[in-house]
């Protein structure tokens, strides 16, 4: 069949009670990867002259809000409001795009069909699955409860909208004698690798400010303060400036707020396997992330539960017509907005020739990403590199990116939260491209 021929089209609000319908392109996930991904699809098929039909891209999704998640280490560290990096979902999605309110529960590509919460199936042509990862609060013994209670027992975490104001209330609030700060990362992925310890930074520049001698900790679970090496050597050497102790290869898994305890295991050395236990006055806690369980027993999953794609088209490796972007796939790179601005047109011209030509496209993605990383109030490292761990830098020529300076700390401040709601989520923000999409042929 062309991939043209009709096929029935989805409403953008379409009801999952209805009989199954079926879409040329169901993208699972309203998140940064699938709102991109969407929209950059329908986009390039419109660029071609070959408008397509409301809801034959169609994006399945039953949250009702879309957060800008890079805001809440702004949120945590006192310098945004939450609500302003929150918008309702359908607001986001154009009404040419449907939008089903339900999330996938199963997968069946054999025939071309996902199974949603309510029961009912759609079909597809094409699935770009974009879902996002699981964080897991539960797999810290504790935590839940602690970060449940509204300040009296000093847990807190940026990883929420939900905690995320109790952040900063902790840290302004923290005074001298008032125990440790401890601030953790676990051992494994998580959204933005840098923002466990872009937290420490800017407490610990409230502190210094106030004029308060604080002690802190920074506690993780990798090996080292960073992935790549040259930045991670530049951000230790930031942290031991700034009197920050720092363990590695040690995972947070226990909170007891009633005596203020952190338990730790350890990963490596001599003390390998054993339990460590950390007295705080205020713990900032980070849950370890993963797949969203609905993937892991899929026949789109790896072996960890990641979407199964080739590192440099995108597709899966098993299914032709089935591709992936995002925290929720299987590409060896961190998980950020900026690895899904490099992803998406890589994605959306691979696809596109596919549907067109019964190729897939030559557009290669070489695991670009980047992490701003807050190092106290008016600096920010500018961490950006690709596969391998080589650097692959913006401003190179002008700066040296290791070192924090106040354009980098305004650039991803002001101009990046602008960015991602007018342009980054409507697939048209290409990152150091700004609005300039790049050509694969």
């Amino acid at each position: 069949m062309s991939a043209f021929a009709r096929v029935p089209s989805l409403a953008r609000a379409a009801s999952t009670s209805a009989a199954p319908a079926r879409a040329k392109v169901l993208v699972i996930g309203g998140g940064t990867a699938g709102l991109s991904a969407a929209n950059q699809i329908y986009n390039a098929f419109k660029a071609k002259g070959q408008a397509l039909a409301p809801g034959d891209v169609t994006i399945v999704d039953a949250n009702k809000n879309h957060d800008y998640q890079p805001g809440w280490t702004l949120v945590g560290s006192g310098l945004a409001d939450k609500q302003g990096f929150r918008k309702p979902l359908d607001a986001l999605i154009p009404p040419y795009i449907g939008h089903i309110h339900e999330n996938a529960a199963a997968f069946e590509p054999g025939t071309n069909e996902v199974v949603l919460t309510d029961g009912s199936k759609v079909g597809y042509d094409f699935l770009v699955v974009a879902p996002g990862l699981q964080i897991n609060w539960d797999k810290i013994k504790g935590l839940p409860e602690a970060l449940k209670d509204p300040l009296g027992n000093k847990v807190s975490s940026i990883y929420s909208y939900d905690t995320v104001d109790k952040v900063w209330d902790l840290v302004k609030d923290f005074k001298e004698g008032d125990g440790r700060a401890v601030f953790t990362q676990p051992f494994g992925p998580v959204k933005c690798a840098g923002a466990p310890q872009k937290v420490a930074y800017m407490a610990d520049w409230y502190w210094k400010d106030a004029g308060r001698k604080i002690p802190e900790s920074f506690i993780t679970g990798m090996p080292t303060m960073f992935a790549q090496p040259q930045y991670a050597k530049a951000l230790n050497a930031l942290r031991e400036k700034k009197g920050i102790s720092g363990e590695f290869n040690t995972n947070l898994v226990e909170v007891r707020p009633a005596d203020r305890t952190a338990v730790f295991e350890i990963l490596e050395g001599e003390n390998k396997g054993q339990k460590k236990e950390v007295q705080y006055g205020m713990l900032h806690a980070v849950p370890p992330m993963g797949p969203l369980d609905t993937f892991k027993k899929s026949p789109l999953a790896d072996e960890v539960g990641w979407v199964d794609v080739d590192e440099n088209s995108l597709q899966h490796k098993k299914f032709p017509n089935v591709f992936a972007l995002g925290d929720g796939s299987s590409l060896p790179t961190s998980k950020t907005a900026a690895a899904i601005i490099g992803q998406a047109p890589v994605l959306t011209h691979n696809l596109v020739k596919l549907m067109t030509t019964g190729q897939v496209g030559q557009a290669r993605y070489d695991g670009y990403t980047s992490c701003p990383l807050f190092t106290g109030r008016g600096e920010l490292m500018l961490a950006e590199f690709k596969y391998g761990h080589a650097k692959d830098e913006t401003f190179s020529a002008f700066t040296n990116q290791e070192v924090p300076n106040k354009f980098f700390y305004h650039l991803t401040k002001d101009v990046f939260p602008r960015a991602y709601f007018n342009n980054l989520v409507k697939g048209t923000w290409y990152g150091p491209r700004t609005v300039f999409p790049p050509h694969f042929e």
